[in-house]
């Protein structure tokens, strides 16, 4: 079989619609990092966060890539102590659809979990660009004019700084920018 032949034939494999749920002896892990010679290190969906090494097969190299984040099937192997798995079959986000409806989908790795766990106490969406600072439960005995002093100074120097950074880019040529 000619390369391209092998090529056409395992993307049209991937592409196909055979949502089949994963068996008893297959596991959904996501790729963590790519350690070459087709192995890719992967973490599995258990408390724990097992990490552990997986080799892909024949058929997918030089055909398929996969990246950090991807969601494979993966069958156990026997021989070899590093890598415990093989690829069996690369999720698509098609694949993810089906198995959460069915009830197969790990919760780890669910996309409304991550968004749970974005949300602050107000069930507001955490900002990510700034710091997040844990106000502390201490009742110390500081008089409440010197923290309302402090704060306004500290909104001061914030103010300041945004200014500053305001204020220089403007004055950079656009060629700098």
């Amino acid at each position: 079989m000619s390369r391209v032949t092998k090529i056409k034939h395992v993307l049209k494999e991937q592409e196909a619609d055979d949502f089949d749920l994963p068996k008893d002896n297959q596991q959904i892990v996501r790729i963590v990092a790519s350690r070459g010679n087709n192995l890719h290190e992967v973490e599995t969906a258990q408390d724990g966060e097992e990490r552990f090494l997986v080799s892909m097969p024949v058929k997918f190299r030089k055909n398929v890539w996969i990246k950090r984040g991807d969601f494979v099937l993966v069958e156990p192997i026997e021989e070899g102590n590093k890598v415990k798995a093989e690829i069996c079959r690369i999720l698509t986000p098609e694949h993810v659809k089906v198995f959460e409806k069915e009830g197969v989908w790990p919760r780890k790795f669910s996309k409304k979990r991550d968004l749970e766990e974005d949300l602050d106490e107000d069930g507001l969406f955490r900002n990510t660009n700034r710091k997040f600072l844990a106000q502390s439960s201490d009742d110390g005995e500081e008089d409440e004019e010197d923290t309302e002093d402090d704060a306004e100074e500290g909104e001061d120097d914030e103010e300041a700084t945004a200014r500053e950074t305001i204020d220089a880019a403007q004055k950079q040529s656009p060629s700098d920018r």
